[in-house]
C-alpha cells in the first residue's frame, strides 16, 4: 500500500508544471507559539479526538473524526518537491490519507482531471470520472480501484492563495463496509485555514 501510494502521488507530480520548497512546519501549545513537540507528545496528540492538527506554513487544519485515525508528520517530497506534509492511518482498517499540497498552477478540477487520465493509462487501475463533491465550491473528486484489492478516492480543493489541497485515501479492499463513511469524514476535516490560528488548538465546543 505505502508503494501504491508513493507511485500515484509521483503520478501525480508528473501532471504539474512547478515544484515548490517547504519551509518547516511550526508548532505551538493551546495558548500560543512555543517549541516543537516530542515525538512521544505529537504521537499522544495524533491519538486524540478533540484537538486539531494545523500546519500554518502550509495554510491548512485537519480534524480527526475519531481516535482510531493516527497523524504521522512527514517530510516527504515528491522529486519535483510537492509537500506531502503528512499521512493519516487508520489503525483498525488499514485505510490511510495522504495530504498534498501543491502549487496552485491549475483548478482542483484540472488536477483531478490530469490525475484520472494518468491512472487509466495504467492496468489495474481503474477509476470514476471527476465530480463536484461537497467540500467547497470547487472540489472535485472520483474513486479508483486497483485490482481486487485496493479502493480509494482522490479529493481534490482549494487552499490558501496560491495552493491546492490533494487528498488521497486507500482501503483494503475486504475492509468492513463503515470504512468508507470514516473516510469521508476525514477528508472533510482537511481544510484551508480561515486565517491566524495555533498549532494542536483545542476546538471550542
Amino acid at each position: 500500500m505505502v508503494a501504491m501510494r508513493k507511485w500515484v502521488w509521483g503520478l501525480l507530480a508528473l501532471t504539474t508544471a512547478c515544484g515548490g520548497a517547504r519551509q518547516a512546519m511550526k508548532h505551538g501549545g493551546a495558548g500560543g507559539s512555543g517549541p516543537a513537540p516530542s515525538a512521544e507528545a505529537a504521537s499522544e496528540d495524533s491519538r486524540s479526538t478533540t484537538r486539531r492538527y494545523v500546519d500554518e506554513d502550509l495554510g491548512f487544519e485537519i480534524i480527526r473524526p475519531t481516535a482510531d485515525w493516527q497523524l504521522d508528520e512527514t517530510n516527504e517530497r515528491t522529486p519535483e518537491g510537492l509537500a506531502i506534509p503528512v499521512i493519516l492511518r487508520h489503525n483498525v482498517s488499514g485505510a490511510q490519507v495522504v495530504l498534498q499540497v501543491a502549487p496552485a498552477v491549475a483548478s482542483p478540477t484540472q488536477f483531478a482531471e490530469r490525475l484520472t487520465e494518468g491512472l487509466r493509462q495504467h492496468p489495474g487501475f481503474t477509476t470514476t470520472d471527476p465530480a463536484p463533491i461537497p467540500l467547497s465550491d470547487t472540489a472535485v473528486g472520483f474513486d479508483f480501484q486497483v485490482g481486487d484489492g485496493v479502493h480509494g478516492k482522490v479529493a481534490v480543493r482549494e487552499g490558501i492563495p496560491g495552493r491546492v489541497l490533494m487528498m488521497l485515501a486507500t482501503w483494503p479492499a475486504q475492509a468492513a463496509a463503515d470504512v468508507p463513511q470514516s473516510v469521508d469524514a476525514l477528508i472533510q476535516g482537511v481544510r484551508p485555514l480561515a486565517g491566524p490560528a495555533t498549532a494542536w488548538k483545542v476546538p471550542q465546543r
